[in-house]
């Protein structure tokens, strides 16, 4: 009776950390400008030794846009410090372009259309969305920041890439809540009844 009472006990926390695991991907959250405007989402998805961020956004200057994840899911505007330095948990210097390696949250830099908007898709090899020290969700979560400039790769700590203008809180509390967008149609149809 107490092997039963155990494999059962077992296959139930099996099945507890197997749907958690399903809910952290793909996980979506949304970007903030400095005045709390909603300017676009980020979408990341579990790979096989990395993790997808695929970013779409408007409403930026053209041109070229340091983007890096960031240690704390603090998005405290109106420069986003709160976010804290780069997430590194293994205390690399920082670009990817640096002969020693680069931190876990470097990302190449993000292209923006003459239109203001960007939709790319990019990798974090070696991150993950499940449990672990190089987990976008391990204690309270990480964030993901964009900057007014680009990085160059190499400059420490940051790239030089200016300063922090988009925010996103990557949480999966973050994911849950995360007010989905709207059909201007169903006001409109609404305000006509």
């Amino acid at each position: 009776m107490r092997k039963k009472c155990i494999l059962v006990f077992g296959a139930m926390l099996f099945l507890l950390t197997a749907c958690n695991n399903e809910n952290r991907s793909p996980l979506e959250i949304s970007l903030y400008n400095a005045s709390s405007d909603r300017v676009g989402t980020v979408t990341l998805k579990e790979g096989e030794d990395a993790v997808t961020v695929q970013i779409q956004a408007e409403g930026m200057e053209p041109g070229l846009h340091g983007v890096h994840i960031h240690e704390f899911a603090k998005c405290e505007g109106p420069d986003f410090e709160s976010a804290g330095s780069h997430f590194n948990p293994e205390g690399n210097e920082h670009g990817l372009m640096h002969p020693d390696g680069s931190h876990l949250g470097d990302m190449p830099n993000l292209e923006v259309k003459e239109d203001g908007t960007v939709d790319v898709e990019l990798e974090l090899p070696g991150a993950t969305l499940m449990e672990g020290d190089k987990s976008l969700l391990r204690e309270d979560g990480t964030s993901i920041i964009i900057h007014d400039g680009p990085d160059d790769g190499v400059t420490q700590p940051g790239g030089n890439s200016g300063n922090r203008i988009i925010c996103g809180k990557i949480t999966l509390e973050e994911s849950e809540q995360d007010e989905k967008p709207t059909d201007p149609t169903e006001s409109n149809q609404e305000e006509e009844e």
